[in-house]
């Protein structure tokens, strides 16, 4: 998904207004404010660079002058190296190090999971979903960091797609009940929790397309796909990460969603060091 600065600029003068508050006394009283200076980001591990934008304007709202040139291209897997050099005055690469870094680590270590997690299925049909396991506020981000990481968008919120979950068919009487409902209200993409053969069988009477396989065993899974035969759509979702992705993914379903890309991923190893001024 392409991001546009609205999707980060009132996050990051937030994240910038967090750390600099009354402002950057160490910078004022240890450099020359206005000296000219140059500084590289270097990746220290390998994955997947995603944040360029909002790293650099993260350096750009302290200076707007500040000059940020990217080395390494965002979704691309790398062993390590260079990622960005920035230049400009000393202050600005200094003051605003901190916040540039927490987003460009942060968003690359999603990035990364999700390109392992793709990795890890690779040669089976199916595609790697994410969640709505966000960090509040930066969901729009870390979809994107999921995207250039290879994996595929999930509904954005609960406004995008409709997905009648157990407490929902609890509390409207019934799957067959729950998909009527929505289906006389909305014509919005529609995907129905099931946990067992019955409730499969519901769903597809009821003309379910698309059906959410919770907390199943792959022994189940592959029942399910053997029971559907291609009549829907089938997602696996629970608990999965990359060491257990591949033996799901290869019972046969279409989808495996995880939150643990989003809400899981450790952030990518990155350090940004200045040389000279």
């Amino acid at each position: 998904m392409a991001l546009t600065p609205d999707d980060y600029l009132p996050l990051l003068r937030m994240a910038i207004a967090e750390d600099v508050g009354s402002g950057d006394v160490t910078t004022q009283l240890t450099v020359d404010l206005v000296a000219p200076a140059h500084a590289t980001i270097r990746q220290k591990q390998p994955g997947v660079i995603f944040g360029h934008d909002v790293a650099e304007a993260a350096f750009r709202e302290i200076d707007p002058t500040t000059e940020y040139a990217r080395v390494q291209d965002e979704g691309i897997w790398s062993e390590g190296g260079e990622v960005a050099t920035i230049s400009g005055q000393a202050a600005a690469l200094l003051t605003g190090e901190r916040t540039a870094l927490n987003f460009l680590m942060h968003l690359s270590g999603i990035s990364t999971a999700a390109a392992q997690a793709v990795r890890a299925i690779e040669g089976t049909a199916c595609r790697i979903l994410d969640t709505r396991k966000t960090t509040p506020g930066m969901r729009a981000l870390e979809k994107a960091a999921v995207a250039a990481g290879g994996a595929t968008n999930h509904r954005q919120g609960l406004y995008d797609a409709i997905l009648i979950k157990e407490n929902h068919i609890a509390a409207a009487g019934g799957i067959a009940a729950a998909i009527a409902r929505c289906r006389e209200g909305s014509d919005l993409p529609l995907e129905v929790e099931v946990r067992n053969p019955a409730e499969i069988d519901e769903a597809l009477a009821a003309g379910a397309t698309h059906l959410l396989l919770d907390n199943m065993s792959n022994d189940e899974l592959s029942a399910a796909v053997a029971q559907v035969a291609g009549r829907a759509k089938l997602e696996a979702s629970g608990g999965y990460r990359v060491e257990n992705v591949r033996a799901a993914a290869e019972t046969g379903v279409d989808f495996i969603s995880m939150g643990s890309i989003t809400h899981g991923a450790p952030a990518l190893d990155l350090s940004m060091v200045i040389e000279g001024a």
